[in-house]
This record gives structure tokens, C-alpha cells and sequence, in this order.
């Protein structure tokens, strides 16, 4: 890598490719990048992102403070590769599925990937482009998926980021709802209807009402989510009717 790639990307990202040589010499024999990332998302799994920290992941490996300042340079960075070492690498897809079913299957697995580790969605607002292998095995796979389409490369990624913000928005909102426990808060699910009917009483937010009126905010958030389903065909079919129009 030139040195131009190197001043681009933090040192711990060149790491996690393999293109940096790692430090070998230190007080704590055995302490990797790899095993920095791994307890730093059991503790998440376990306590929270708000638990993570430098110093509570020393702890975990037994190890200082600072010997983990040899491998990463900012607690960023650790979160960073914490996300891709959480949601991890795309499941494989199975032949013949067709660019439609495919970017079905992506977009349903990545959804479950996210929350299988909740902690996550708030991580998901890039920072900058995506760099860590994991990620980058995502976009691949999607652009993989939609090679004999037609589309032209900068169409591609464009529906990588409308794909991938349906994904990212639907998980935040489910993780907001259905995780949310502390004590009066308005986002509980199980009283957010009774609260919406309370504040569009008396001809106020009429259209809010219509649909409270259908049911629209009585679904269990913890069922399959039809919402998620329906905002994803819409997408697919733009995309559809798109590639439809270059042929």
C-alpha cells in the first residue's frame, strides 16, 4: 500500500486487511487486534454499547489501558471494527435466485445480522466509506448480485444505498421500539397507541387518527414485520421498473 493509502486509513483498518505488520513486542504476550475486538463486543452483547471502554476491555484481557493504544489508536476505531466483526460476512447466496430474490435475501440477512446484535444500530451511521473487510464483503455481494442487470456501475451503488438505508432506518426504528425499557418512556411500545390517541384527540393530527383508527399502530413489533417487507418491494420495484427502461 502506498503511502498516500496509508495517511487515508487508520493503521488498525490497514491491520484487519492484513496490510500492516502488527506490534509483536509488549508486556501482554498473546494480545491481538482480533481478541481487542472480540471482547470488546462481548462486553456490548452483555452490558451495552455504553459499557464499552478502553480501560473495561484491558480488563477483560487482562491486560493495561495503554497496551491496547499499540493496536488501535482511537476508541473509534475500535468501534468501528467491533461493528464488522459483529455483523460479519454475508451469508452465501443460493445459484439461480435472480437479482430480485437476491437483493431480497441480502437485505432480510443483513436486517438479522444487525440485530442479532442490537447494540449495533447505533453504529450504523457511517462515518466515512466503508473500509473494514466485512463490509466491504456486503457491497461486493450486492454488486455481485446485480452484475447482469444492465445497470451501470454508479446506478449499482446507488441502489446499494437505497437498499442499505431501508435496511438501516427499519432496524433503528425496530431497536428503538421494542428495546427501549426504562421507565416512562414514550417509545414503549405497548403504550405508544394509548399515547398517539391521547395527543390526536379533539380534530388534531387527522390524519394520524385515520390511521389509528385502522389499526396501523397496533401491530406486534416483535411479529415478522410486514412494514420492513412492504418498503422493501416498493424499493425493488422502482429498481425493476428502471432497469426495464435501459433494455
Amino acid at each position: 500500500m502506498d503511502s498516500k493509502s496509508s495517511e487515508a486509513f487508520p493503521a488498525s483498518i490497514e491491520a484487519a486487511w492484513g496490510l500492516r505488520e502488527r506490534p509483536h513486542k509488549g508486556p501482554k504476550r498473546g494480545l491481538t487486534l482480533e481478541r481487542i475486538v472480540s471482547a470488546a463486543v462481548k462486553v456490548a452483547d452483555e452490558d451495552g454499547l455504553d459499557a464499552v471502554s478502553m480501560s473495561r476491555v484491558g480488563n477483560e484481557l487482562g491486560s493495561s489501558t495503554m497496551a491496547l493504544y499499540r493496536y488501535l489508536a482511537t476508541k473509534d476505531e475500535l468501534l468501528t471494527l467491533m461493528l464488522d466483526a459483529a455483523v460479519g460476512p454475508p451469508p452465501p447466496l443460493p445459484e439461480g435466485l435472480g437479482w430480485r430474490r437476491g437483493l431480497e435475501s441480502w437485505a432480510t440477512s443483513m436486517r438479522a445480522a444487525i440485530l442479532a446484535h442490537p447494540w449495533t444500530v447505533h453504529l450504523l451511521m457511517p462515518k466515512g466509506p466503508p473500509a473494514t473487510p466485512n463490509q466491504l464483503a456486503w457491497l461486493d455481494q450486492f454488486l455481485q448480485i446485480l452484475q447482469d442487470t444492465g445497470l451501470p456501475a454508479s446506478a449499482k451503488l446507488a441502489t446499494q444505498l437505497l437498499i442499505s438505508g431501508h435496511v438501516w432506518s427499519h432496524v433503528s426504528i425496530t431497536a428503538a421500539i421494542t428495546l427501549d425499557t426504562e421507565p416512562g418512556s414514550l417509545r414503549r411500545w405497548s403504550e405508544y397507541e394509548p399515547f398517539l390517541r391521547r395527543v390526536s384527540g379533539g380534530g388534531r393530527l387527522p390524519g394520524l387518527r385515520a390511521a389509528l383508527d385502522e389499526g396501523a399502530f397496533g401491530d406486534d413489533p416483535g411479529a415478522p414485520d410486514d412494514h420492513f417487507v412492504f418498503g422493501l418491494e416498493r424499493a425493488l420495484d422502482g429498481v425493476e421498473a428502471h432497469i426495464r427502461s435501459l433494455s
